[in-house]
């Protein structure tokens, strides 16, 4: 059992009482449990407005590229431990190239940008010289500084380290300490993640805090200098965004939300050509990495009327070739959904769009997934549909199902698709 602990004002604090347990998305066993019984927030946004905001600000842009560049060479001597403990999340190894190395690589362009984008200084010159006065005795000049705050960053569980990196990366370029509050179905590999950069002594003290289960009253504690930066769903965005404290003190909010993507084949793609080809690819690839677990995967599949029929016979030869079953056995290319709920969920969502549409590939019920011991994991086969009638579906454009699912709609033209 992996006791998830949270990193605040320099010290690990360990579960407590009120902790939750974390299954395995793979075999639905217990591995961890996350939460607390009670935090020093005022104390954990103390510690870094007073430690890690001065720390990191005494720094040029250049000093805090070269720490980012540190972090990133690190994690990437280290990464082979984060796939270990990631294959629980239902992840594969191809999906750690998203995840993990996409987060290290995301380390390093900011790293590079810093470097080569921005001064050796402590301010960032915005324009030039303003004159203000007639004779050029008074003139203004527009800088950026770093914020005297601290940015709270929620992450979703999807991305567990690149969720977390891309947010940290541009946070400490900035010279603004940050307090990283993940989603709970995948803190333990947050936490590692989060545990290695510790353990490195790169990071000034409070440049990096980090909080696993309930932020408690932390958003009633920020100000205007604080920033909050929420990745999930529109609905909890529409709640945060709406605490009296973030409206009252003018608290920057920004939130990455739900999205429903779609892919559009051009009417000259047709069956037999390139582009046919790379398309019926790409939504393939999109509805399997991270087992369809990703906010910009295609869910829409928008085709010519006249080669919808070629357009499911392909996707579903493809999707006949995936693999799903246990991450780390050979041969499996889609591992599991986060959890038994996340699975819940995508099954509700998936009903929601039958009623309007036809599934032509896919069995839930029929369905046994590769390994030994995953008869409880959150397992789902990819599910195709189509959608014969898209004028008058409503739920087809509205609903998300946030897994490996996809719905093929036809189009009578070019004018008719983008309606």
């Amino acid at each position: 059992m992996h006791r998830v602990a949270s990193y605040v004002k320099g010290e690990w604090v360990g579960p407590g009482k009120a902790a939750r347990p974390v299954a395995s998305a793979v075999t639905g066993e217990v591995i961890a449990e996350v939460g607390h019984d009670g935090l020093d927030f005022a104390g954990m946004l103390e510690h870094a407005r007073e430690l890690g905001g001065p720390a990191l600000r005494a720094m040029t842009f250049h000093d805090r590229a070269r720490m980012l560049k540190a972090l990133a060479l690190h994690l990437n001597e280290r990464k082979e431990e984060l796939y270990e403990i990631s294959y629980d999340t239902g992840a594969t190894r191809r999906d750690h190239g998203f995840d993990i190395d996409g987060g290290i690589g995301t380390l390093f362009v900011y790293a590079s940008k810093g470097r080569r984008e921005l001064p050796d200084e402590r301010v960032l010159l915005d324009g030039g010289l303003e004159e203000l006065g007639r004779k050029g005795s008074f003139k203004g000049q527009h800088v950026f500084v770093p914020l005297r705050g601290v940015a709270v960053h929620i992450n979703a569980y999807n991305f567990p380290v690149w969720g977390m990196l891309e947010k940290l990366a541009p946070s400490l370029l900035a010279g603004v300490p940050s307090v990283v509050k993940p989603a709970t179905a995948s803190a333990y590999v947050t936490e590692a993640c989060v545990r290695m950069m510790i353990e490195s002594g790169i990071l000034p003290e409070g440049a990096l805090q980090l909080v696993t289960g309930s932020l408690g009253p932390t958003l009633d504690l920020l100000g205007p200098q604080d920033v909050v930066s929420f990745t999930g769903s529109a609905e909890t965005a529409r709640k945060l965004r709406r605490t009296p404290n973030l409206l009252d003190n003018a608290v920057r909010f920004t939130a990455e939300q739900d999205s429903l993507n779609a892919s559009i084949l051009g009417p000259d793609a047709a069956p037999g050509t390139p582009e046919f080809d790379l398309f019926v690819k790409e939504v393939v690839r999109e509805m399997t990495v991270k087992a369809g677990q990703k906010c910009t995967a295609i869910r829409r599949i928008i085709a010519p009327e006249a080669h919808v029929g070629a357009v499911i016979e392909a996707i579903s030869a493809r999707l006949e070739k995936v693999v799903v079953g246990d991450p780390r056995a050979e041969g499996v290319t889609m591992g599991a959904l986060i959890s038994a709920e996340q699975k819940a969920d995508v099954l509700k969502k998936a009903a929601l769009i039958g009623s309007e549409a036809e599934r032509v590939f896919g069995d839930p019920e029929g369905f046994t997934p590769f390994g030994s011991n995953t008869a409880n994991g959150a397992f789902l086969p990819p599910l195709l549909f189509h959608c014969a009638d898209p004028d008058a579906a409503r739920k087809v454009h509205e609903t998300e199902a946030f897994g490996p699912v996809s719905t093929v709609i036809g189009y009578r033209d070019l004018a008719h698709a983008l309606d």
